[in-house]
């Protein structure tokens, strides 16, 4: 490219200040978790000039903050952005993690970029997760090039990754999947690129090329396919280069651009830990990625024009104990200034808040900006009801915006508080945790009594305890989470309630009998009176029959809530002095309970409606898995190429560590959901067992 590396500028991390949408870049780093893409955010910055080796900027300041859960994980668990600044063009670099726990982080982070770089390493072959990242990708409609990490690994082979890119990600079309720059091997080191359009040679990290040593590659067939593949998108390049003419490297650029914005051409780049690629990647991000203003087929509702109507949304919320929530928003339109009242919009009721200041992220510091035009990312400080996806503008002429999706939780983790200090601020800590993170659910279970978060796997249970902890000080124990279960009678039967107490003055006087039928499932509760002759005082009867409504909600022995049947008040006995509600309703329990123990009690178990996604691979290991868990498999259709949707009704007593039990099934390539469906007979084994367990 005409412009490679001519320029490198020392943002020193201030915020770069622009005054044109079409200055702007906004870049997601996408890729699986350990694959290089924090090393090569870092990579960028460094060779924008925007910190120093040591990871620092003018000041001193460390950029990088790595929270000791991160540490302790060795993955990212936040959304990071640095913006870096490189001829003349302001670049947002969002770096969300790549773990797939925290895939509702990359949704966010593909919501607010235009362009991808995705992130495939030299090492490694192109997994299935890898193949689910790049549908994202597509399906956010994002123009993607393709940087190549670890090249300076011993076994790191160009030409095989390519060629397993161009099958993997070429749709059917492997033309699409071209090379940028080829790698520049001497004694097994990668020192420098070489263009393939200009055939131009560029150092490695330190801007050395080892002078003449070790012979570039040969450009002429990678730049035959290359220029073919650029041609093939513009019907003037193409018919110019039909006619044999030699097209200048400028010309194939703008061609570039084109191809690439158009995601027709994937433009790939080899890197390496240590920098070597970094410049050609900025330059390729300058020249050929989309500004805000070229978001070609994403159906944004406004144009990007920063004197119109303001639209921007809340990407991503974070919490910290002293500054409070903080906001990270991508302005759609419009111009977002300080001191401004805004209107809230999204799940919840629209409400009205004034914004103070503003902020430009660059890792874990903020820095003041005077405003944010119509396609630049910026922070805003406590805005207390804003959530993830929800939609800043001006009350004077409200906008919504479409939220992303968000990954339903489905990996329960029950808690609760460590000590009655805690207790006092679980439901506070809960509150903020839920607010800057939308993909975890915080429920509170009426049957069980328990606090339950559902989350979307173990990292990300970990971090959300973490969070709990860290942050808002508030300590919680986990402890075994419990499934609500439900109890019926199997058989009819009677029950006898005495309740007889006299010790002076006035005493406790109430007699029932009632008789106990099961009703078929989902037949909730009936009562029915067919008292005789006032055996029962009829102002009696409605507390007999609360009575029993208490003891079908508190259960038998296991505390579980009787349902399905029919109890009917066929005789009893009062007293004239020593009768009471209270009285009854005590007597109609014991009759219940006396009722119960005349026959067989099944504990029903609920039943979910299953839906499991995965690649046609490993169809067989989850069907049997699912046999395993006293699954029913009713199906399944295809969803889609080389995937199946598996149909299936499962007891939710099997579901309790499904998410994580089908990643390592299906390789981290499957996903499920389930529906709340009825509630069925316990096999007694089964009931045996988790007696036993709860013993």
């Amino acid at each position: 490219m005409s412009e490679r590396g001519t320029s490198r500028a020392g943002a020193g991390g201030r915020a770069p200040v622009v005054e044109r949408p079409e200055q702007l870049r906004n870049v997601v780093l996408v890729g699986v978790s350990g694959v290089g893409k924090t090393t090569l955010a870092e990579s960028l910055a460094l060779a924008a000039g925007a910190v120093t080796r040591a990871g620092r900027v003018e000041d001193g300041t460390t950029v990088a903050d790595y929270e000791e859960i991160e540490q302790q994980q060795q993955r990212s668990v936040r959304l990071a952005v640095l913006p870096l600044e490189w001829r003349g063009v302001k670049i947002n670099l969002l770096d969300p993690p790549g773990y797939a726990d925290f895939a509702g982080e990359l949704n966010a982070a593909l919501r607010a970029a235009d362009a991808a770089v995705f992130l495939v390493s030299a090492t490694e072959p192109v997994t299935g997760p890898v193949l689910a990242l790049w549908r994202a990708c597509a399906d956010a409609r994002l123009p993607r090039a393709i940087a190549v990490t670890r090249m300076d690994a011993a076994r790191a082979d160009f030409t095989e990754v390519l060629a397993a890119c161009q099958q993997a990600f070429g749709d059917g079309r492997p033309e699409s999947v071209q090379p940028l720059d080829l790698p520049v091997r001497i004694d097994g080191h990668v020192h420098g690129t070489v263009e393939v359009l200009s055939g131009d040679r560029h150092g490695d990290a330190h801007g050395e090329t080892h002078g003449e040593v070790g012979a570039p590659p040969d450009t002429g067939p990678a730049r035959e396919q290359l220029v073919e593949a650029i041609a093939g998108e513009d019907d003037e390049l193409l018919e110019r280069y039909l006619d044999g003419e030699n097209l200048d490297p400028g010309t194939l650029t703008q061609g570039l651009r084109g191809a690439v914005l158009h995601d027709a051409l994937h433009p790939v780049l080899p890197t390496t830990e240590d920098g070597t690629g970094a410049v050609e990647l900025l330059d390729l991000i300058v020249d050929s990625f989309p500004a805000p203003t070229d978001r070609t087929g994403r159906d944004d509702p406004l144009p990007c024009d920063p004197q119109g109507p303001l639209a921007a949304q809340v990407i991503h919320n974070t919490g910290d104990p002293y500054v409070g929530r903080l906001s990270l928003v991508r302005v759609f339109a419009g111009t977002l200034h300080p001191d401004t009242l805004l209107r809230v919009a999204g799940g919840q009721e629209a409400t009205e808040e004034r914004i103070s200041a503003l902020t430009g992220p660059f890792g874990k510091l903020q820095r003041p900006v005077p405003e944010a035009i119509a396609g630049d990312l910026v922070c805003v400080a406590k805005l207390t009801a804003a959530r993830a996806g929800d939609t800043l503008s001006d009350p004077a002429a409200p906008q919504l915006l479409e939220p992303w999706s968000v990954p339903e939780p489905l990996l329960p983790i029950a808690v609760e508080a460590h000590s009655k200090a805690d207790d006092d601020k679980l439901a506070q800590g809960l509150a903020k945790v839920t607010a800057h993170d939308a993909a975890v659910r915080v429920e509170q279970n009426a049957d069980t009594h328990q606090i339950v978060l559902w989350c979307t796997g173990e990292a990300h249970a970990a971090y959300v305890l973490y969070q709990l902890g860290t942050l808002y000080g508030v300590r919680v124990d986990q402890v075994p989470y419990r499934v609500a279960l439900r109890e019926t009678f199997a058989a009819a039967a009677t029950g006898h309630g005495r309740l007889v107490k006299q010790s002076g003055g006035h005493g406790q006087y109430a007699v029932c009998e009632l008789l106990v039928e099961p009703l078929p499932a989902g037949g909730g509760f009936e009562f029915v009176d067919k008292v005789v002759g006032g055996a029962v005082p009829r102002h009696f009867v409605p507390s007999v029959e609360k009575g029993v409504r208490a003891q079908l909600a508190n259960g038998l022995g296991d505390g579980h809530p009787l349902v399905d049947i029919r109890v009917t008040l066929v005789d009893g006995k009062a007293h004239s002095v020593d009768s009471s509600d209270a009285a009854f309703q005590t007597a109609a329990g014991l009759a219940l309970r006396d009722a119960a123990a005349q026959t067989t009690v099944r504990i029903l178990e609920p039943v979910a409606d299953v839906g499991v996604l995965i690649p046609d691979e490993y169809q067989g290991a989850v069907f049997s898995d699912l046999s395993m868990r006293r699954g029913r498999v009713l199906g399944t259709e295809a969803a889609g190429p080389g995937q199946s949707l598996l149909r299936a009704e499962v007891p939710e007593l099997e579901l309790t560590h499904y998410a994580i039990d089908l990643r390592s099934l299906s390789h981290g390539t499957g996903s499920f959901t389930r529906t709340p469906l009825r509630y069925d007979p316990m096999p007694a084994n089964v009931a045996s067992h988790l007696a036993q367990a709860e013993d």
